[in-house]
């Protein structure tokens, strides 16, 4: 079986920029509405479906969690269906903020998505 690929947060961004990805969130649907990378697609762990995953014709997939925990379980399920090569953000969705880089995020005062800057 294939080695699963190890993604920076700086490489995804890149990759998703440059139209190279799909970016999928396995992270649960409270977690993706509270905050979440521009662009990610959410297919929760608890509902992962290999055979749903978008193909690989002209794009990556790349997966990401909260920490890069469950992103690697899910994506042993997905390479175990055949679907390779996959990779996954390390550190998750906590390296992404880490890094300083932009996301989706909640405006407390009204509950509304926001643009969170980067940093």
């Amino acid at each position: 079986m294939s080695q699963l690929e190890n993604w920076s947060p700086s490489q995804v961004k890149a990759a998703l920029d440059g139209g190279e990805i799909v970016l999928i969130d396995v992270r649960t649907p409270a977690e993706f509405a509270l905050e979440h990378v521009e662009g990610a697609l959410l297919m929760p762990m608890a509902f992962f479906v290999p055979g749903a995953l978008p193909s690989q014709q002209g794009k990556r997939i790349v997966l990401h969690c909260g920490s890069g925990l469950r992103s690697a379980r899910v994506a042993e399920r997905a390479m175990a269906a055949g679907i390779l090569p996959l990779a996954h953000m390390e550190g998750g969705f906590g390296a992404w903020k880490a890094a300083g880089l932009p996301y989706i995020g909640t405006d407390m005062a009204t509950g509304a998505p926001q643009r969170m800057a980067a940093g």
